[in-house]
């Protein structure tokens, strides 16, 4: 039997790309820059300015601060970090944050020393932060990845400064340009399985947990609940969970999200109707987690083309992944998970982000009732057309193509939706 070339480089990706946070991750990386400079200066601050690219501001200005009772903004996420963060528990920075914090955190915010102003780049993901006292100062640069610090000066002298290399994450990560969909699925296939449990299990049991919570109480518009009162089938209840999920995540809910590609939308969109599908079924363990590899690398695949942050909405790139699992949890072939992907792009991919809030959750559902319609489709053995519209000539250039549209078709949407939600 011929081994996997890559498997040792496909586990690292999932090592990398799966990883806990607590709320969602934009005002979260904000939280934790935070945390990192209060550290670095070694003293509360008197005066704290933030300077955000635009798709930061649009991902944070709707979402609440998770532990901070309903505080909503950039402001709130510095000042949470400062006040009550701990920067070396990452995107779970805030899981310490308390009512004594609080306190502080809103005196402060009261006191209006925070400041948030626009920051001129070309990269979506990329904000300054700068702590000033009447004497000392430092600043937190963050780029491409949510806890990617690229530099930390303090007092105008440098402390820290990690050399920029070419590609979108200054080569942080393992090279993406070894995934294909048909080695993902090889990949998912043979990988050894207690090494795919190991690292799935937490997204299994965190995702799930609170996807159920998200039913369980009142979060948004209970968009979940609304769902299961109309549509009791395992497709409903597929998308009713993971709408509950997202909507509980975006309202402040403190439980915390394994990610995929830093979105936690997106790992919830990957992994809940995984679980669930494979549940209804009676599939194996072993096939679920198998499952969950392929559509985990699927959604990795995809968003290496499109970015951390995109005018395109990201949980659609988890949704087109989950219904190709769904695809091989039902015995589809190669082929047919890849006309799978091929079918629900060709549907849905027009979806816009305008920013993290609770009506993402809606926009998670939308997107599975089209991966579901490109399932159906492609266990008939049917895939529209290469080369038309959209789509490439099979389901790798396909994939490259919406990554292209994401990245330079959409630039002027961004920059409309930001303009928009400015002016309100």
């Amino acid at each position: 039997m011929t081994t996997f070339p890559y498997t040792d480089e496909f586990f690292q990706i999932l090592k990398e790309e799966l990883v806990p946070a607590l709320g969602c991750t934009e005002p979260i990386a904000i939280a934790f820059a935070g945390a990192k400079g209060r550290e670095i200066l070694g003293k509360m601050p008197e005066k704290v300015t933030v300077k955000c690219s635009g798709s930061l501001i649009k991902n944070i200005r709707c979402v609440t601060v998770p532990n901070t009772c309903n505080l909503v903004g950039i402001e709130a996420s510095a000042l949470s970090g400062i006040v009550g963060g701990d920067a070396s528990k990452g995107m779970e920075v805030l899981g310490g944050l308390n009512e004594e914090h609080l306190v502080i955190v809103r005196e402060l915010l009261y006191k209006n020393i925070c400041k948030a102003e626009l920051l001129k780049t070309p990269l979506n993901l990329h904000f300054i932060m700068r702590l000033d006292t009447s004497d000392e100062s430092c600043e937190i640069e963050i780029k491409n990845l949510h806890t990617n610090i690229t530099k930390i000066t303090k007092n105008n002298q440098v402390l820290f400064q990690k050399e920029e290399r070419s590609g979108k994450y200054f080569g942080v990560l393992t090279d993406r340009k070894i995934l294909t969909v048909e080695r993902i699925v090889e990949f998912a296939k043979t990988a050894d399985y207690p090494k795919l449990k190991e690292i799935l299990t937490p997204q299994v049991e965190c995702n799930m947990a609170i996807a159920t919570e998200g039913l369980q109480k009142d979060y948004g518009v209970s968009i979940g609940k609304a769902i299961i009162k109309n549509d009791t089938s395992i497709y409903g209840l597929m998308k009713a969970y993971s709408a509950a999920a997202s909507e509980a995540r975006m309202c402040g809910c403190d439980l915390a999200v394994i990610t995929n590609s830093g979105s936690g939308n997106q790992g919830i969109a990957t992994s809940v109707p995984v679980i669930l599908y494979a549940k209804e079924i009676n599939a194996s363990q072993e096939k679920m987690y198998r499952a969950l590899a392929l559509s985990n690398l699927l959604t990795i695949y995809q968003k290496s083309y499109i970015g951390r942050l995109s005018a395109f909405c990201g949980a659609i790139s988890a949704c087109c992944a989950s219904g190709a699992a769904i695809t091989y949890l039902d015995g589809g072939n190669s082929e047919q998970v890849k006309m799978t992907v091929i079918n629900a792009l060709a549907d849905v991919s027009g979806i816009v982000c305008d920013g993290a809030k609770a009506s993402c959750a809606s926009k998670i559902a939308t997107g599975l009732d089209a991966s579901f319609i490109g399932h159906y489709l492609a266990m008939e053995g049917h895939c529209y057309n290469p080369l038309t519209g959209i789509l490439g000539k099979d389901v790798d250039e396909t994939i490259t193509t919406v990554g292209r549209i994401a990245c330079d078709g959409m630039k002027d949407t961004d920059r409309v939706i930001l303009k928009i939600m400015m002016e309100k």
